[in-house]
Formats: structure tokens, C-alpha cells, sequence
């Protein structure tokens, strides 16, 4: 899948988004991936791990392993195609960290999976934590990487199904800020608590 076609199935799914978007980083662009928008239809979830499992497939991982909530589907797809388990880390006290009785032993060969990156925080922040396991990281797979190209995690294979350049702005220096364009916050990291 090459990709164009990758950038096709987020533009039939309604995920690639064009207004002024506050991003996780803290920075505004006028690009934003919802990636839950694909990740809702498994046959898209299906195809786009196919081809990171593909990629990773000879370097033969243990485990498949994301940041939670975002890499809880894509793990779990990605592992189930290569036949490993899968599983994901998510927040506790601000940092990430193993639950629910998952494991990493001693050697297991890891896959790091995320599905937008555009700083790679979470990657980042995840190799840091594994760095605990004692266990080899062989790749980190993505489905976008909208950093324009320019990741470097320290690890030999980093794979991005699609890349693609997206300028992200400081604050105080955002051209759609000067033109006085709404700025729409998006992620569940913004969305309200409903009370129960």
C-alpha cells in the first residue's frame, strides 16, 4: 500500500481535517488527523496494520506494544497479524507504565506502534519506559508521521505508512491566529467529563 493510498482511506473516513487546530504538542496547524475516524472501521484498521506487521514481520517481535488510548487498537491489530501478544501502556501518576499484569520479561523482542506522531513525545516517552524491561526494541511502526520527516528515535527501524509535511506553529507566532480563524481544540484530551 503506498501512500497515497494510506492518505486516501484517511480522506474517505472524514480524519484528515483543514482548520486551526490546537495540537497535543501545544502548537496550532491547520491540519489535523482524527485517527479515531479510521480506527472505528476495522477493515481500514485491518489494512493499515497489515502493512506495519508486514514491515516488521522478519525481525520476528514478542510483543507489540502502544500508549493507551490511541495504540490499545492498533497494538492489538498489529499483534494479532503477527500472530504475538499485545499489549499497551498508559498513564499513571503522569507516567507511562505497565497495568493490568502485563509483562515484558527479560530479552523479549518489542514493536513500539503509534498512530499519529508529530513531535514523537509518546514515542519517546515510551522507549524511556521500556528502557525498565530489559527487552529489546526492534522498530517503532506509524501510521502517519506528520513531523514532515524529521524523527529520530535512537532505533534502527522507524516505518511510517504515510509521511507527510504539516506545518505546526508556535502560539504566539500562528498565521491563523493573525487572520482571527476560530481555533478548534480536538482529542479526548479536550472533550468534557459528562457527569454521572
Amino acid at each position: 500500500m503506498n501512500e497515497e493510498k494510506v492518505l486516501d482511506i484517511f480522506r474517505k473516513t472524514n480524519a484528515l481535517l483543514v482548520g486551526h487546530f490546537l495540537l497535543t504538542s501545544g502548537k496550532h496547524s491547520n491540519i489535523y488527523l482524527e485517527k479515531f475516524m479510521v480506527l472505528q472501521h476495522p477493515e481500514y484498521t485491518e489494512k493499515l496494520a497489515k502493512e506495519i506487521a508486514k514491515h516488521f514481520k522478519k525481525k520476528k517481535p514478542d510483543v507489540v506494544i502502544g500508549a493507551a488510548v490511541g495504540g490499545i487498537i492498533l497494538s492489538y491489530e498489529v499483534a494479532r497479524q503477527l500472530g504475538v501478544r499485545g499489549i499497551f501502556m498508559e498513564r499513571e501518576e503522569g507516567k507511562l507504565v505497565l497495568r493490568r499484569n502485563f509483562e515484558i520479561k527479560k530479552g523479549e523482542k518489542v514493536l513500539i506502534v503509534e498512530d499519529i506522531v508529530t513531535t514523537g513525545g509518546s514515542v519517546k516517552e515510551l522507549i524511556d519506559s521500556l528502557k525498565n524491561y530489559n527487552c529489546k526494541i526492534i522498530g517503532v511502526g506509524i501510521l502517519i508521521n506528520r513531523s514532515g520527516g524529521e524523527l529520530d528515535f535512537g532505533i534502527e527501524d522507524t516505518y511510517a505508512l504515510a509521511t507527510i509535511d504539516v506545518t505546526a506553529y508556535e502560539p504566539d507566532g500562528c498565521p491563523l491566529c493573525k487572520k482571527k480563524i476560530p481555533l478548534t481544540a480536538r482529542g479526548s484530551k479536550y472533550l468534557k467529563k459528562s457527569v454521572r
